[in-house]
């Protein structure tokens, strides 16, 4: 009797240790996916005007339509950005829901002037006219395969944005060419794609908003990402900052999940970059 209750108390064990590890990883998992973490750069460069020292950037990709409720609004309100910048995947075009993205770009129109460029699942989505329309009406700036110039006090930057390769009659390389020989200054782009990153730093833009990568989606301590659309196993460019030529890309992880409903070690991020002169 007393070598059965030695081995019952010792399956309790086992038990309580299982069910606490199992609660554990179920509360870091949810933790990990419906909670954002704010990424905060600061981007030195020597050619930026000295009107523009401490101009704050956020940016916000990736959302797939994902409702965020008030969280995302919130931290967007604390960071009191100059430009909110949004690359790409606004909508998921599997699941399209206008309303939420609207709601979202109602909600945050109001914190700082937006700028939007195209990703893949705009490319992708037969609504996307009507959500184009939509953020004409809302006098939203659309920059796919445009250039604005942002001015404070007598000096200007420029602000550029790639339309993403996903549409037809693309041609990146041409496209960027021509929207870098417009300005001889500090120079923004916005564009989806991480992995034209060599296209970007050809062209001399000192900083370039980028997503598309997810994080990798399940990121590997002290290795990274695992997988990213179009780089494949491992891929090179996932998340933070990289710089190469003078030019300087953020990658955000990004706000939503699209084919693969689920991150790993991948909080959904929101990025606020300040520059400095």
């Amino acid at each position: 009797m007393k070598q059965q209750t030695i081995n019952f108390t010792k399956k309790h064990k086992y038990l309580i240790i299982t069910l606490t590890i199992t609660i554990i990883l179920i509360f870091w998992m949810l933790w990990g996916n419906y909670s954002i973490q704010t990424t905060h750069f600061t981007v030195q460069d020597e050619e930026l005007p000295e009107s523009f020292n401490g101009y704050k950037i956020a940016q916000v990709s990736d959302l797939h339509n994902k409702d965020w409720g008030s969280q995302l609004i919130e931290k967007l309100q604390e960071e009191e950005p100059d430009i909110i910048v949004l690359t790409g995947d606004l909508i998921d075009s599997s699941k399209t829901d206008l309303p939420t993205a609207l709601e979202f770009i109602d909600q945050s129109k109001e914190i700082a002037p937006l700028y939007f460029v195209t990703g893949n699942h705009e490319a992708w989505s037969e609504e996307y006219v009507q959500l184009k329309a939509e953020l004409v009406e809302r006098e939203i700036t659309i920059l796919d395969n445009q250039s604005i110039f942002i001015s404070k006090g007598s000096s200007q930057i420029m602000l550029a944005g790639l339309q993403d390769p996903a549409f037809q009659n693309s041609s990146p390389e041409e496209t960027l060419k021509t929207l870098s020989s417009r300005f001889e200054g500090f120079k923004i782009l916005l564009s989806h794609r991480p992995e034209l990153y060599e296209t970007y730093a050809a062209q001399d833009f000192q900083l370039v908003f980028s997503g598309h990568a997810h994080g990798g989606q399940f990121r590997i301590p002290f290795i990274g990402g695992l997988i990213a659309p179009d780089q494949g196993i491992f891929p090179e460019y996932t998340a933070g900052i990289y710089t190469e030529n003078q030019t300087h890309m953020i990658v955000s992880r990004g706000l939503g999940n699209s084919i693969i409903p689920v991150r790993i070690n991948n909080r959904p991020e929101l990025i606020t970059v300040t520059l400095k002169n």
